[in-house]
């Protein structure tokens, strides 16, 4: 079954630095999309393009090369123009996560296009007139410019979440240690620290119930328990040592 990423394009206008729109296609393949477009590229193609696609040579050998947004646009249900700047004319203004749940409505339908200008000056005004909505990355009030490429790759990353949500791999799971061995460990660890002279039964303090909460905390595993009651045991024989070694 088709994904509805498939539909969406990437739309760079008019970039000037090579480095930029290999890192956008690297950007569209790790996040499964392919559809790359150059509006006017100044440097293209080239080597620097090529070394930061990395992998993603068959989205960057892909890519359209047309000479005007008009033309990037052909036949998109809808535009989504990226900027960090206010717009006085700027229409319907969504941070970019709501954008992408946006973008992945319309691309049930039909095509969609994300918008992003050049690396100095960004959309022009009459590049932005030709979005139905304008996105925005938030970011601080102070440096609120991204670098193209990472610009893509954030609203990339957004598209793939919102069309397939956020699942990422498990770590496998371990058996879990019994109740009756941690009081096990937790005996034996009494009798070791006892045996340092590092717990004194006459002061207890609040030593045992810490280190009960701790082991509460670790929620440990059989073979943790199993190691930490072989450095105890270690421990138990270099104590015995010792005492013979005095007498």
């Amino acid at each position: 079954m088709p994904s509805p990423l498939d539909r969406v394009r990437i739309v760079l206008c008019a970039p000037s630095h090579p480095g930029n729109i290999g890192a956008s296609a690297r950007a569209l393949q790790t996040m499964g999309l392919s559809r790359l477009v150059l509006v006017n590229p100044q440097r293209f193609p080239h080597a620097d393009a090529a070394a930061l696609a990395s992998a993603a040579t068959g989205v960057l050998e892909a890519a359209k090369v047309v000479s005007s947004l008009d033309a990037a646009l052909e036949g998109v249900a809808l535009a989504i123009g990226f900027t960090a700047r206010e717009r006085q004319f700027a229409g319907a203004v969504l941070p970019v996560r709501e954008a992408a749940r946006e973008a992945l409505r319309y691309a049930g339908s039909g095509d969609v296009a994300l918008v992003f200008g050049a690396e100095m000056s960004g959309l022009s005004n009459d590049e932005i007139a030709r979005c139905q909505i304008i996105a925005t990355i938030p970011a601080a009030p102070d440096a609120r410019s991204l670098n193209l490429a990472a610009a893509v790759q954030v609203a990339a990353y957004e598209l793939r979440v919102a069309a397939q949500g956020d699942r990422v791999w498990s770590a496998p799971a371990f058996e879990p240690a019994t109740q009756e061995s941690i009081a096990e460990l937790f005996a034996h660890g009494e009798r070791t620290l006892v045996a340092l002279d590092f717990f004194r039964p006459s002061q207890p303090r609040r030593l045992l119930p810490r280190l009960r909460r701790l082991f509460a905390r670790a929620r440990l595993e059989k073979e943790e328990v199993n190691i930490l009651r072989g450095i105890l045991a270690r421990i138990d024989e270099r104590l015995e040592r010792l005492e013979q070694t005095e007498k």
